[in-house]
């Protein structure tokens, strides 16, 4: 069973990654003068959320409740909002729709109250709401120089529908005369989720209150549209982009606030689709804030979170002028790039650094690609097939680098045992016997890095991939999705209450790999992990993690192993040839070996440790 051996290079290489990432979070780790600069920055926010919560709760206490049929009732409100009276007030809501999306636009606050989605549908067959059943607020804050406090939300707009060109226009206009007007102006085009939304004031110049704030409060709770909320949740974050195209986010697990400056747009994504405002004129400050509503999988949990964001507004010569835009659409990277010139594309969690990088420009466009022509469960094996045959050359390193080691395990455990009351010199004979063997016990790390990259990108594109959205294969009804092929009558923690198959199939490729390339017989070492755990725990979080995730993962994972299995057989039976390998060693001991500056250095300080050792 010699060939079942232990697998000490990957091991070696996840420890080396660890490693890497624990030396660049001490490397990032932030100093003393920026801890204190933070913690003085989160008192700031955590003393402005709670003064904009009790703001809004007096807000909302205060907010007129009037029946339009009641002559006295209609007089004490117009009396409390003053000259905006003039507006007569009525009941009713205007609707804009092309072929993509379906608004209603309400005389009250002049708000969007509904937004609806026209091609799509939820799980459950519902069509996809963003906007419903007050589910979502937009209100403009300020003060008239009559000493009132007033919000647009509470005020009546007098709609006007007209057309520009193709192009569908709502003028919703909150009167003080004929002529002096708040304006909420929304310009719809055919086939497109993009709305031109614009807020102006003409003729207010004497009756805004200039000294006062005028501030813009957005709120919005996340409508659920997944069958599994807690895997919708995860994916469900308030992104937004800020000074020089920098892109943040709020936590996704936890309730979490920010307050940045020079804010270009604001992303209340609800996984695969989005609510998302953007400003051509950015805003100089925002507050944010995001709250988590899932606590657990609960099949009655409706909302996922609740943002809010609220931004100051300047007065230009007296008056408002702030030219925006609405987006309400799918998460997707071929819609969100038809508006390069805004970056929304940059909403989508592709992931950071390099992984992102791939995801984005590698495996989003090869799928897209594929997947115009195949079946989309056909495009997701191909698509491993490819990625697994472009990574097969650093396979055949990681396993080559294993026959090699195995080659020279005999004079390694006999050097273990020459050398075994002295560490240091059994460290350094061994070092000795790679270096004239030329063989690099680090060797197998390489290959562990480099697919790193490939495995992460490939994680965070399957449960993001708006084209997955609601594709069956086989028994999966819906790709981005778990499938399901048996229900159970109670919910088992971390595992859910059904039965996913490709999880399955998955855990049950990745036990077979593991066993190939670690073996039955393996004998523990000092220092090293228990590898028989290791092989059964894997496959055990496989099954247990993946049973609520995207299937199409899980059908990747399946998939790559089992073609993993396949190279690797090809290249210990066909490819690998142990004889010539022993040969090469041989004629490498034979030649003699220059040491580079680090194997000389090394050298050097074990003689000199063992030179220390002696003399004591």
């Amino acid at each position: 069973m010699e060939e079942k051996k232990l697998d000490i290079n990957s091991i070696i290489g996840f420890v080396l990654i660890f490693g890497i990432l624990i030396f660049m979070f001490y490397q990032n780790q932030p100093t003393p003068e920026e801890i204190e600069a933070q913690k003085a920055k989160q008192e700031q926010i955590d003393a402005e959320a709670a003064k904009a919560s009790e703001s809004t709760q007096k807000e909302e206490v205060a907010t007129p409740v009037i029946n339009l049929q009641d002559s006295t009732a209609v007089a004490n409100y117009k009396s409390t909002i003053g000259a905006f009276g003039f507006t007569v007030p009525s009941e009713g809501n205007t609707v804009l729709e092309n072929d993509l999306v379906y608004l209603e636009i309400s005389n009250k606050g002049g708000q969007i109250v509904e937004a609806k989605m026209k091609k799509f549908v939820t799980y459950d067959s519902v069509p996809v709401y963003l906007v419903k059943d007050g589910n979502a607020s937009f209100d403009l804050r300020f003060s008239t120089n009559d000493n009132r406090v007033l919000g647009s939300k509470d005020l009546f707009f007098e709609p006007a529908v007209s057309n520009n060109g193709n192009n569908q226009v709502l003028s919703m206009k909150a009167k003080i005369s004929p002529n002096q007007f708040l304006e909420y102006r929304y310009e719809m085009r055919p086939n497109d989720y993009l709305v031109d939304f614009t807020i102006r004031s003409q003729g207010l110049n004497g009756v805004l209150n200039a000294n006062q704030p005028i501030s813009l409060e957005w709120k919005l709770k996340g409508i659920r549209h997944n069958k599994s909320v807690q895997y919708e949740n995860r994916y469900t974050r308030l992104t937004y982009k800020y000074e020089d195209d920098k892109i943040s986010k709020l936590s996704e697990g936890s309730d979490d606030d920010e307050i940045e400056e020079n804010v270009k747009w604001l992303s209340y994504r609800q996984h695969f689709f989005s609510s998302i405002l953007a400003s051509k004129t950015p805003f100089e400050k925002a507050e944010l804030i995001s709250k988590n509503l899932v606590e657990d999988e609960d099949k009655g949990t409706k909302f996922t979170k609740e943002y809010y964001s609220k931004m100051p507004l300047i007065l230009n010569g007296g008056e408002l002028v702030q030219n925006m835009h609405w987006y309400y659409g799918p998460t997707d990277v071929a819609v969100l790039d038809e508006y390069k010139e805004l970056g929304l594309a940059d909403s989508i969690p592709f992931g950071w650094g390099i992984f992102g990088w791939i995801n984005r420009y590698v495996f989003t466009p090869a799928y897209t690609f594929l997947s115009s022509f195949l079946p989309y469960g056909i495009a997701i094996v191909v698509m491993t097939i490819l990625v697994r045959l472009l990574m097969s050359p650093v396979t055949y390193k990681s396993y080559l680098s294993q026959a090699k080691m195995k080659v020279l395990k005999p004079e390694i455990t006999e050097l273990g045992e020459k050398y075994k009351d002295n560490a240091m010199k059994k460290q350094q004979e061994t070092m000795k016997l790679y270096n004239k063997a030329g063989v690099s016990p680090m060797s197998g790390c390489l290959p562990a890095v480099l697919q790193m990259p490939i495995f992460y990108a490939l994680f965070m594109f399957f449960p993001t991939s708006f084209a997955l959205r609601q594709k069956p294969f086989l028994w999966a009804e819906d790709l981005s999705s778990y499938d399901v092929v048996a229900e159970l009558p109670f919910n088992i923690p971390f595992y859910g209450d059904h039965i996913s198959l490709f999880p399955i199939l998955a855990s049950v490729a990745i036990f077979f790999y593991m066993m190939m390339t670690t073996g039955q017989n393996m004998p523990s070492q000092p220092g090293m992990p228990n590898m028989k755990f290791i092989m059964y725990l894997s496959p055990l979080i496989m099954l247990i993690f993946f049973n609520n995730y995207a299937s199409g993962l899980s059908l990747y994972y399946f998939v790559s192993n089992l073609i993993t299995i396949g190279i690797m057989l090809v290249i210990k039976n066909f490819i690998i040839d142990n004889d010539k390998i022993h040969a090469k060693i041989q004629e490498n001991k034979q030649k003699p070996k220059k040491e580079n500056k680090f194997q000389r250095k090394m050298r050097e300080m074990m003689e000199q440790a063992e030179a220390q050792k002696k003399s004591k």
